[in-house]
């Protein structure tokens, strides 16, 4: 259980410093930047700590397909960007895909 919640913050850091990326303005802005810099690091060190105990490739498959929905979220609220339908489709499916990889792999090691 300690390797998904390791999961999740290096999920969660990955959304911040991606949605951050946005803001940096041409490295001109210093707390946006810290954000990246900092995210990313926290993302990679927690990923570093999740594969002791979770597969690297159901890891990543997680960290990846929930990434591209929570930044895709983030962006709309924070950015004002749209998601067309077929950019909606595509994110239910990826999480439709983790799911089906929760529940129904035995690669997951549960």
């Amino acid at each position: 259980m300690t390797g998904y919640i390791y999961l999740a913050i290096a999920i969660a850091a990955e959304v911040v410093a991606t949605t951050s990326m946005k803001a940096i303005d041409g490295l001109n802005k210093p707390l946006p930047l810290f954000l990246v810099i900092a995210g990313y690091a926290l993302a990679f060190w927690m990923l570093t700590l999740v594969v002791r105990s979770i597969p690297v490739g159901i890891a990543y498959a997680i960290w990846a397909g929930l990434g591209i929905v929570l930044v895709s979220i983030a962006a709309a609220y924070l950015y004002g960007q749209k998601l067309d339908l077929p950019a909606m489709l595509g994110m239910g499916l990826i999480v439709t895909g983790v799911v089906v990889i929760q529940l129904f792999s035995a690669s997951t090691g549960h």
